[in-house]
């Protein structure tokens, strides 16, 4: 937080001048991995990329993107576009969802919480429902800290429990479905052995059911609201691992995209609905795809599809997923506090003479002020070079300074479908932005090798990571017409490495002999690019930090619009040479 004395202004760098337009590149899913037939971006067609990594050794580097590095539990957790993006934008590194969780699950601090304590108000007569994502891959939920929150509620006065279960298949193996239910199943049978009425009551992929996000396609999260809440579905079976089976025998089925199902009691009755007096816990730590049923649990004028029933609940998040809207208003455990993001600090030192308003109380003169023109992908990334750069907050800083489009997805098609998505819709539109002499900073998020690499095709990739390359191509041509700079990185990797592979890198193989393909994040770095007609020729990328991460990206755009970053930030990733 800020101390005492503290200021906006930011010092100029002694070596860097003001006024070059920056264009902030952010690919989605591209990381840097060794090149074979299973990595997209090595077997597509980037020639821009290419000339990139290929060309000035001091102007390409690689940083961290997973782990520590992004403030995540330890380096076997693979990265994501939340923490990534807040990496990027706040210049340092804070403990993130899955750690802060751990650390309250661990000190016993959850049920300390007003959040728990008022959910424990629903213990005695009520049901406790606990909704989200089945998996271990750690990038939205994980099993582990389902398992651990059974028991403790369960320890402190539930009787009744139910979970309505989102099946994976994205961040981690397809077909993990299975053993994630029976694992949950047997400890859900032991609670009942304590005398603890507990049982899965409802599920579905989370491609097609719950977890939309950025108000995308509201028909996903009505699937999950009639299974969970009102106990309808198409699929009724007796048993959650019987559903799971049944459905994932079906053509073309899938972990993300099983349908909705319920379970039902020999009568035929659904055995989990939500009524009146219950309590409900979204359990994802991850924001992007938990706000909108939030938004559904918690608002009375919500309108954005027929409820039908509105029972009333006593609901809490297992975070809170968006600190501008205070949503949910309860929450088991507290967010990271991400102050002082870098967005704030540039919208706070302007460049140029774009007269909108006077900061006089912070000595920044009424000519000195930043216009960002921020294009934040499509509908499926919106929110990631906003919302999450700017430290999880909804909405401007400033919007006489800001202006933030989004470009509408493709709706009702899978993304390899049409794996181009909307790169070059993205691209032109950041283009004309630098055209247009009026901002500063263009920043951008290029969604393709992410999107598409979660879907596992790997032709379908092939061609998202072309089009990635040719969108970024019309943006650098635009710097270049402008005499501006540019920084091209990613937020983890994904399109880089299709498919599990053994201790010695080997591909896996399923019981058929056919590659286990992976859809996954995965732990490799990214790059960083920069350069530009406007960049100052001394500049070059440092050999001195030990092991840099996405969070050195921040201080490194600051030095590019020619500020020093905050003492507290992590360094620059680069340095000028004085020949």
């Amino acid at each position: 937080m800020a101390s005492s004395g503290f200021s906006w202004t930011l010092p100029d760098h002694p070596k860097l001048p003001k006024g070059k337009p920056v264009a902030v590149v952010v690919l989605d899913g591209w990381g840097e991995a060794t090149p074979d037939q299973y990595n997209c971006i090595h077997v597509a067609q980037t020639p821009v990329m290419d000339s990139l990594k290929n060309g000035a050794p001091e102007k390409w580097t690689l940083v961290k993107a997973h782990g520590t590095a992004v403030g995540l539990p330890s380096d076997d957790d693979m990265g994501n576009s939340e923490v990534g993006h807040n990496a990027l934008g706040a210049g340092r590194i804070f403990a993130q969802g899955a750690k802060l969780v751990d650390s309250a699950l661990a000190s016993g601090k959850i049920y300390n919480g007003d959040g728990f304590n008022y959910i424990k108000e629903s213990f005695e007569s009520g049901t406790l429902h606990l909704i989200g994502l089945l998996s271990d891959g750690g990038v939205h939920s994980r099993l582990d800290q389902l398992q651990l929150l059974l028991k403790g509620a369960s320890e402190r006065g539930a009787k009744k429990i139910r979970v309505h279960i989102l099946t994976d298949g994205r961040d981690v193996l397809d077909g993990s479905s299975v053993g994630f239910v029976e694992t949950l199943e047997n400890d859900l049978s032991e609670l009942r052995g304590k005398g603890i009425d507990a049982q899965i009551a409802s599920g579905g992929g989370r491609m097609y059911v719950t977890m939309d996000r950025y108000e995308n396609d509201w028909d996903v999260v009505k699937r999950g609201w009639d299974a969970q809440v009102l106990g309808e579905a198409p699929y009724k079976f007796k048993s959650a691992l019987e559903a799971v089976k049944t459905l994932r025998a079906q053509p073309k089925a899938n972990d993300q995209y099983l349908p909705p199902f319920v379970i039902v009691d020999d009568s035929g009755n659904a055995v989990g609905p939500v009524l009146d007096g219950d309590a409900v816990v979204t359990l994802n730590f991850r924001a992007d795809r938990m706000v909108m049923l939030a938004k559904a649990l918690e608002y009375a004028d919500f309108d954005k599809f027929d409820r039908v029933r509105v029972p009333k609940i006593r609901y809490a998040g297992m975070l809170q997923y968006d600190g501008e809207l205070k949503l949910p208003s309860r929450y088991l455990v507290s967010p990271p506090e991400i102050d002082r993001t870098s967005g704030e600090y540039l919208v706070k030192n302007g460049i140029h003479t774009f007269a909108c308003r006077q900061l006089s109380a912070l000595g920044t003169p009424l000519f000195m002020w930043q216009h960002w023109f921020v294009c934040d992908s499509e509908t499926v990334k919106f929110g990631h070079v906003t919302f999450f750069w700017n430290g999880n907050r909804s909405g401007y800083f400033d919007e006489t300074k800001e202006e933030y489009v989004e470009v509408p997805s493709d709706s009702g098609i899978t993304f390899n479908v049409a794996p181009k998505m909307k790169a070059l819709e993205i691209a032109e539109k950041a283009r004309d932005a630098l055209l247009s002499g009026k901002f500063d900073q263009v920043r951008v998020n290029l969604p393709n090798g992410d999107m598409v690499g979660h879907t596992g095709d790997i032709e379908a990739t092939v061609v998202a990571c072309k089009a990635a390359d040719e969108a970024v191509k019309i943006i650098l041509d635009a710097v270049e017409q402008v005499g501006g700079i540019y920084l091209v990185t990613a937020d983890h990797g994904n399109a880089e490495d299709m498919v599990k592979r053994n201790k010695a890198g080997k591909p896996l193989l399923d019981k058929n002999g056919g590659i286990q393909i992976l859809t996954s994040h995965t732990l490799q770095p990214v790059p960083v690019a920069i350069g530009g007609p406007g960049l100052h020729p001394g500049v070059k990328f440092r050999n001195d930090i030990e092991t840099p991460g996405l969070a050195n990206v921040a201080a490194t755009v600051m030095n590019l619009h020619g500020f020093q970053a905050p003492a507290d930030y992590e360094q620059t990733l680069i340095e000028v040479a004085d020949n």
